[in-house]
């Protein structure tokens, strides 16, 4: 029935009782299926105290060294330190393909850093070298990250000098810088767990990693040297919860912040580089994690052989976070 004749119903139904009857009725049916509706269908949000806030981390620099902050604005993009945004610099070869510490095992040592309008690189045995934030002169580089397509603007030739020596390799290495106008990538190309809503900068995936104190304590004791959180590189660390419990966490809230579990964080060689000294041992800890947090055979499609350590979320709800903020575990 179209909009005009259910008028013409209703003003009928106006003159004539009997049908003004059969309107009400009708009303009344609607109503009831409409509450019966909103109480099995809509379920209250209930928030379970899961954990705190223990460690923020900003790895402004792809495979950088991070930087532990107490506050952070928590965005789309992933976190957000003043100028420092994580995993909005890259490292590329001339030709614009990534580089990490996959490769180059020293880039863990690099520390970029923000100060009144300038970038700063810093390394062991290293002079700091600055260049300016914004250079709109300078050419965008067509890069790729994980056969996926992004640009990134050069930084220039002070800092790819710097970078190139550093790192001591034959090959010239560029520093470019992803910016707001810039197209984004697309996880789900990659990865389809992701909505093909979500973008990204740089990341491997998703824009924030989360992970336990716990599971790298648990981790630690299998090991005959103890690892800190920095070897996986997450942006959230948090403590006052057991270990893997974050495994189970679907969506949680801290402070205004709604984050959502995509997947778990399938780990490779690259935890095997030292974040304090740059070296690779190709072994340790990835052949203890894979000893005991290989995935379920029903999700090896997805990762594989890769073990599993910290849960890769998205943001439904920007805000602010801060170290000791309460973690809530969201349920209907």
């Amino acid at each position: 029935m179209d909009l005009k004749g259910l008028i013409d119903l209703v003003a009928e139904g106006l003159t004539d009782p009997s049908k003004a009857a059969v309107l009400l009725g009708g009303a009344v049916v609607t109503l009831l299926a409409l509450g019966l509706g909103y109480r099995f269908l809509w379920r209250p949000e209930k928030l379970l105290r899961v954990g705190v806030v223990s460690q923020l981390l900003v790895h402004p620099l792809k495979s950088g060294r991070a930087v532990h902050v107490a506050l952070a604005e928590c965005l789309k993009f992933g976190l957000k330190f003043g100028e420092l945004q994580d995993r909005h610099w890259l490292v590329v070869t001339e030709d614009g393909h990534m580089v990490t510490g996959r490769q180059e095992p020293r880039l863990v040592l690099v520390s970029l850093s923000c100060q009144e309008g300038k970038v700063c690189l810093n390394g062991p045995n290293m002079e700091e070298v600055r260049f300016p934030l914004e250079q709109p002169e300078n050419r965008i580089i067509d890069c790729r990250v994980f056969s996926t397509d992004i640009q990134g603007r050069d930084c220039g030739d002070e800092a790819s000098r710097w970078l190139t020596a550093f790192l001591g390799a034959e090959k010239t290495f560029r520093l470019v810088h992803f910016e707001p106008q810039m197209k984004p990538r697309r996880p789900a190309e990659s990865e389809p767990q992701f909505s093909q809503h979500e973008k990204v900068a740089y990341p491997d995936y998703g824009p924030v990693m989360l992970l336990s104190d716990a599971s790298v304590k648990d981790l630690s004791s299998k090991l005959d040297r103890p690892v800190t959180a920095e070897r996986f590189r997450p942006n959230i660390v948090v403590s006052d919860c057991e270990a893997f419990e974050e495994d189970s966490w679907e969506e949680i809230q801290i402070g205004s912040v709604r984050l959502q579990r995509v997947m778990s964080c399938g780990r490779c060689i690259f935890t095997t580089v030292d974040p304090e000294t740059g070296i690779i041992n190709r072994k340790e800890p990835l052949e203890t994690l894979k000893s005991y947090r290989l995935c379920d055979p029903s999700e090896k499609h997805i990762y594989k052989s890769a073990p599993l350590f910290g849960q890769l979320l998205t943001v439904k709800k920007t805000g602010i976070l801060q170290v000791g903020d309460v973690v809530y575990k969201i349920s209907r």
